[in-house]
């Protein structure tokens, strides 16, 4: 686009390198969506919740990459997601299915744990609910033989949590889905701290979910540039603004001078070009990539791509792409 087709009102339009902003974007949608669905989640609203549960999971999925940041955003939203499907044994989420919703919940409360800096009571009291509804809800549709089977999943060491796994064991044994201790630890009051739990997250992350996203971004790509507030201008910038506002007529929008700044070092950024990540280039799959599919299919099974993409470190892939190599690999053999 030409420089006349970018002003508009005096001012010019943002300018962002491709790759960059899509980046930019990606992040930002994936930590907006997954508050968004926090929030849908603690007010019960179901059709907005669906809504941005179909937008976290297309974004989650289009990663190339996630980092350590994205990964905690996107246990939460397969964690909810799951949770509020948990009474729909017909609902699959897993290759295997045999893998009820609240099952496949306990997976992602297991690595959204790993991401936690300090372990605290709610955490054990989510975990013990979560097992515990995924024996009930079996038992109550009268299920008792897959209730018993995904007993013996849960608990595969037997000193862990040895107690709750001999009660369970006994309640399935009586066929009696309405005894007291699956009546005291009910879905409800998983629900109530799930909901308790993302009241944390959300109050934990009101911020400027835009402007924090920019910023990892940019300084991810070596450190030289970074988006800076207009309280942290350097001597240099504000020079320059300074003649840049003697150069332009009065304007009510003055207060551009710092994002036209802000946009001469993404521009430079654009210009060093290799610093840009996300190739579109067509990539061979490497020997390592290859080990590191073939590890993740044996761990978390065929089909669930996006668990395996964010626990290998691939270069640019998608998960599409761990799909279509997978075909490929099934080929060869």
């Amino acid at each position: 686009m030409s420089e006349a087709g970018r002003e508009r009102e005096g001012g010019l339009v943002p300018f962002l390198p491709s790759a960059l902003a899509e980046a930019v974007a990606a992040d930002w949608v994936l930590e907006f969506s997954c508050c968004c669905l926090c929030r849908y989640f603690v007010e019960e609203c179901e059709a907005e919740f669906r809504r941005w549960r179909d937008v976290a999971q297309a974004v989650s999925n289009g990663f190339s990459k996630v980092t350590m940041h994205q990964k905690k955003m996107v246990y939460i939203c397969q964690l909810l997601i799951r949770i509020a499907e948990g009474k729909r044994l017909e609902c699959h989420f897993e290759n295997d299915t045999t893998i009820s919703p609240l099952e496949s919940a306990l997976s992602f409360w297991t690595l959204l744990e790993r991401e936690e800096s300090k372990l605290n009571t709610l955490h054990e009291e989510i975990r013990r609910l979560i097992q515990i509804q995924v024996v009930a809800v079996y038992m109550e549709k009268g299920y008792y033989k897959e209730a018993a089977e995904v007993l013996e999943r849960l608990f595969t060491d037997s000193e862990s949590h040895k107690p709750l796994r001999m009660k369970l064991a006994a309640i399935v044994k009586s066929k009696d889905p309405y005894v007291p201790l699956l009546q005291s630890f009910s879905y409800s009051l998983l629900l109530s701290k799930v909901k308790s739990y993302v009241k944390l997250f959300l109050k934990e992350n009101r911020t400027n979910f835009l402007l924090q996203a920019a910023t990892k971004q940019v300084e991810s790509e070596g450190g030289e540039v970074r988006v800076l507030q207009n309280k942290t201008l350097n001597v240099k910038e504000e020079r320059e603004n300074n003649l840049e506002a003697k150069q332009r007529p009065p304007s009510k929008k003055g207060c551009r001078t710092s994002s036209v700044q802000r946009l001469k070092n993404l521009k430079n950024v654009e210009e060093r070009g290799d610093d840009l990540p996300c190739s579109r280039r067509r990539q061979p799959w490497t020997y390592e990539e290859d080990k590191k599919l073939k590890s993740g299919v044996r761990e978390f099974g065929v089909g669930n791509w996006t668990k395996i993409l964010i626990h290998g470190d691939f270069n640019n892939r998608t998960s599409v792409m761990l799909k279509d190599r997978w075909r490929t690999l099934c080929k060869i053999k």
